[in-house]
């Protein structure tokens, strides 16, 4: 399972399946998906989601690039998918989270470790 884990905090913004993941973990698809949940407390898929907004919130904070190019960069394929699924996780849509997080003016440790969104 850390194996698995460490692929998708490592390749977050590549196209990662059940399947693939399940290969890494050496065990099959259905039992990679209870053992996970069991393990880390949230699916792969929910887990997979949140590393990527838990990055995309970095770049929203000290980037100026366009939401939209950030959605991509962290793989997200729609930018509907995108701010649907940052907004499911952080409570936020991305354009508000950018001008609170700018607004505040906190250092970045105190930032990430206020905001890190929950499982």
């Amino acid at each position: 399972m850390l194996r698995a884990r460490d692929a998708m905090d490592r390749d977050y913004a590549q196209p990662l399946d059940i399947p693939a993941l399940a290969r890494i973990a050496h065990v099959s698809p259905a039992h990679f998906i209870r053992t996970f949940r069991s393990t880390f407390g949230e699916t792969p898929h929910r887990y997979l989601q949140r590393r990527r907004v838990e990055r995309a919130m970095f770049l929203l904070r000290e980037t100026s690039r366009s939401i939209t190019d950030i959605g991509f960069e962290v793989g997200y394929t729609s930018p509907g998918t995108f701010s649907r699924t940052f907004r499911d996780i952080t409570g936020r849509p991305p354009r508000t989270y950018r001008k609170e997080a700018v607004a505040v003016g906190v250092p970045t440790c105190f930032t990430m470790a206020w905001t890190r969104p929950g499982g």
